[in-house]
């Protein structure tokens, strides 16, 4: 079966990481892409995202996304990856059956047990405009008890999300936890390699990883300070 543009899309079979923001993600992605096998997940979704950091060209329309996981995120031995947060399924929903569009889709859910710890690296990305190490940090970091109890809310939502779609649709996606994966990054990427019916790699190479972790004091600072002024066990957050 051909399309967009004469690709055989039989020939293909990619894979979805659903996860959410300060995950992980681009740490596991570059492992995964750096291996030259098991294609080249990114945010392909995300158009400004991908102008940004790739390609000041890359297309706005869905169509054009579509085309680019198939192609600029594809190895030659035909496998490509994505990168999806469930917010922006909400992006592309209107326009496309996402999980139909891509063929031979197997699925990667990639969540971090610690959320407030997720929910303060968030409210600090967006503060600095920081989301990648590689980043300049435009302003520093101020603690805002009301901006990490937004992104604790959105965090729960992302996840309940997925867990939500897994369960309706009876997919049973490979599960990753950021606190094991940042650990032994090469299990990750061989269960990838598995799940895709490859070898396994025999090593990584560190060097195609260019994010480094960002965490420092202060998260926990964040953590201890947000607790004591919003940790009312006697409240049920609605989220």
């Amino acid at each position: 079966m051909t399309g967009l543009d004469g690709l055989d899309r039989d020939k293909l079979s990619g894979y979805s990481i659903c996860t959410s923001p300060r995950s992980g993600s681009n740490f596991l992605c570059q492992h995964l892409s750096g291996t030259g096998l098991l294609g080249h997940p990114l945010e392909y979704f995300n158009w400004g995202g991908r102008r940004y950091f790739d390609d000041p060209d890359y297309p706005k329309d869905i169509a054009g996304q579509v085309w680019k996981i198939l192609t600029m995120g594809a190895t030659p031995n035909g496998i490509y990856g994505l990168k999806l947060f469930a917010h922006q399924h909400d992006w592309i929903s209107g326009e496309v059956n996402w999980v139909d569009a891509l063929p031979n889709l197997r699925f990667v859910l990639l969540t971090r047990r610690d959320l407030l710890g997720q929910a303060i690296s968030w409210a600090r990305a967006l503060q600095t405009g920081q989301n990648r190490s590689s980043q300049p940090m435009a302003q520093k970091p101020v603690f805002d008890a009301g901006l990490i109890q937004s992104q604790l809310n959105a965090l729960a939502r992302e996840r309940a999300r997925w867990e939500m779609f897994f369960a309706r649709t009876g997919i049973e996606p490979l599960r990753f936890e950021y606190g094991t994966m940042i650990e032994d990054p090469r299990h990750a990427v061989s269960q990838v390699a598995e799940l895709m019916g490859l070898k396994p790699p025999s090593k990584l190479d560190p060097g195609n990883v260019t994010v480094e972790l960002q965490r420092d004091a202060s998260n926990l600072e964040w953590a201890d300070r947000f607790r004591a002024e919003r940790g009312d066990p006697n409240i049920l957050d609605l989220i």
